[in-house]
């Protein structure tokens, strides 16, 4: 076996081992660590999209997803983008209460529990509606 191909089959195995292993470390799809989450961040994973936006929950770098994004590039990550007039009523509810309801756009990405600020088309900031 040549030099170069040894070094092939090494590492593919290890890359291999290195996403099995990180696959067993972080098993939950709730994790924001988990490989499939992480993968979905780059564009390399197609994940569930309502379930990377429960996700994003634990993700503490959840803003760079969002801030600076046009509503076309969110819409291509996320799927849709919603007015908050078409939300469920805890989102209403909680738009209505938030500093955001004068003089700026506000979108939610899908039915999830965020609200997306934006200045233009530009996304400017991302907020997280708990109870």
């Amino acid at each position: 076996m040549t030099s170069l191909r040894r070094n092939t089959t090494f590492s593919v195995v290890f890359a291999i081992s290195f996403v099995i292993g990180w696959s067993l470390v972080y098993p939950s799809e709730s994790d924001p660590k988990n490989i499939k989450y992480v993968f979905w961040k780059i564009g390399l994973y197609r994940m569930d999209l309502d379930t990377a936006l429960g996700t994003m929950i634990g993700d503490r770098n959840r803003k760079k997803l969002v801030v600076g994004k046009t509503k076309d590039q969110l819409r291509g990550k996320f799927g849709y983008l919603l007015p908050p007039s078409e939300a469920c009523p805890y989102m209403q509810t909680c738009y209505a209460n938030s500093a955001w309801k004068q003089n700026v756009t506000v979108l939610l990405l899908r039915h999830g529990p965020w609200m997306v600020k934006f200045e233009g088309d530009k996304a400017t900031d991302l907020m997280l509606c708990k109870g």
